[in-house]
């Protein structure tokens, strides 16, 4: 037996300046061949979880291309091309079951809204009749294109995502079982109007907490394979974005329509409760201002990078700086410009230098501003880590040339490349200890709940600048299907 496992993921923010080029795919582009299985073998992913159960089958496992990219501007026509002929090529040599790590919400400049449909569209053209298992993002905003071709889909069922392994272990176990001829999968996926908002898709509180448990209940009924339930992701101005549900069922169609409705209802009756509203950046900060114990997490959520956000807007910091606040660690902050001069000054260096702000964002009229600060350069490193914690477990980060930036009141994280703060290392691997400060400033809207919020007395929503906010007023959608709610108020929907 042989088993295809490749991996493309990326969420793609149309409404982001950042370029999403070949070599976003992982530290010098995305890993080929052997070295995609050597980089994802052993990490909680659904890449990992489909080769352990390949090799648990003893079937002979083909790794053609790994690669994950930070959620950014639109992916260039040629990496996406490239992704495509390799793992093509490969399946044209033949395999008798193929996995595949997708998220669900690619978009592709000058080629495709749709760019993991158009993917396994591709591969079944080539393999008509070979099982392809497929897991998907939990904000994957799904297409018709993408169940018609696919055997079976699976999503993830938390947010933050802690559940990457299991879901590609209940993708890949449904692949293997229908290669053995023990089931007949059938799907079922519907999308309902509405643009909910990432901040109101945490699965442990409210209503997506109930839309998610819906599913769990369903998928325990009697011929029921699986079901999953997607938020969507409201930054990619396509027609399919927003909440859909898929119901896979043993050869039952009619079960499978049903029950996805049914998921789907529960999301519609709380429409309301997907919207999330902002209070001023600057009753935020002074709320902050008048906590005495810390830490204390400023969350700068609107250039929060895994929604696609530059990761160097300034607002945030600029307003902590005005009010007085003290004791800041801060980061990530993207800013290759300002590395290449801090290092250049040297370690230990005190230096006058403008930092973030260098990267303009015409989708939402704002410019770059940067924020001219003096510090004294307190560490600079690699800015190589493994993660070790519950989300993307023991996969090697890289943050490019990283420097610590010593203001006196901050300590702030710059690096040249894009990194959520979803583990302790982007701080202690540069030698910041956490723990010891008043306030944390993180660019992020969900992944630091299962790190950092353990950590913290407080946590503090900061309406920063950045394509990754939450005003939906803000965006200029164009080719979103419409009426959707909130953007369109009276709207129905019949199931």
């Amino acid at each position: 037996m042989k088993i295809l496992i490749a991996q493309m993921e990326h969420e793609t923010n149309t409404f982001s300046p950042v370029e999403t080029p070949w070599e976003a795919f992982g530290p010098d582009g995305p890993y080929l061949g052997k070295a995609a299985y050597e980089g994802m073998k052993g990490t909680r992913t659904p890449i990992g979880a489909f080769i352990d159960l390949a090799e648990k089958a003893r079937a002979e496992i083909v790794t053609p291309i790994a690669g994950f990219a930070y959620p950014s501007g639109p992916v260039d026509a040629k990496a996406y091309d490239q992704f495509c002929e390799v793992i093509c090529e490969s399946v044209d040599k033949g395999c008798d079951a193929i996995m595949l790590d997708l998220h669900g919400a690619m978009v592709v400049r000058d080629r495709t809204f749709d760019g993991e449909g158009t993917l396994i569209e591709k591969i079944r053209g080539i393999a008509p009749d070979t099982p392809i298992g497929v897991s998907l993002d939990l904000h994957a905003n799904v297409t018709e294109k993408m169940v018609r071709n696919a055997t079976v889909i699976a999503g993830y069922k938390t947010y933050p995502h802690i559940d990457m392994y299991e879901t590609g272990e209940l993708a890949g176990e449904l692949t293997l079982r229908t290669l053995r001829g023990e089931i007949s999968p059938v799907m079922h996926w519907e999308n309902i109007p509405l643009l909910a908002q990432l901040l109101k898709m945490n699965t442990s509180v409210e209503a997506m907490k109930e839309f998610a448990r819906t599913a769990a209940s369903i998928q325990e009924k009697p011929g029921v394979l699986a079901t999953s339930t997607f938020g969507g992701f409201p930054m990619a101005d396509i027609p399919e974005a927003g909440m859909s549900a898929i119901v896979v069922t043993d050869g039952d169609a009619a079960l499978a329509r049903t029950e996805c409705q049914n998921i789907l209802r529960n999301a519609w009756s709380n429409k309301e409760q997907f919207i999330w509203y902002d209070k001023p950046l600057e009753e935020s900060i002074k709320e902050a201002k008048n906590l005495t114990e810390g830490p204390i997490l400023l969350l700068d959520h609107p250039d929060n990078c895994a929604s696609g956000a530059t990761q160097d807007t300034m607002a945030v910091l600029r307003e902590a700086l005005k009010q007085g606040l003290t004791n800041i660690a801060v980061g990530p902050i993207r800013d290759p410009q300002a590395v290449e001069i801090l290092i250049s000054a040297g370690l230990g260096a005190e230096i006058t230098t403008e930092v973030g702000g260098k990267t303009d964002m015409p989708a939402i009229g704002k410019k770059g501003e940067p924020l001219q600060l003096k510090g004294i350069i307190k560490n600079i490193t690699n800015g190589e880590y493994t993660i070790t914690g519950p989300q993307f477990t023991g996969v090697r980060a890289a943050m490019g040339r990283t420097v610590v930036f010593d203001t006196g009141d901050a300590e702030i994280v710059i690096t040249e490349k894009l990194q959520e703060p979803w583990d302790l290392g982007v701080f202690t691997s540069v030698g910041i200890d956490p723990t010891q400060k008043k306030y944390l400033l993180l660019k992020s809207k969900m992944y630091y709940r299962p790190i950092f919020l353990p950590l913290a007395r407080h946590s503090i929503h900061c309406a920063g600048v950045g394509v990754g906010a939450a005003d939906w007023k803000m965006f200029q959608y164009k080719n979103l299907r419409r009426p959707i709610y909130p953007l369109d108020e009276s709207v129905t929907h019949i199931f």
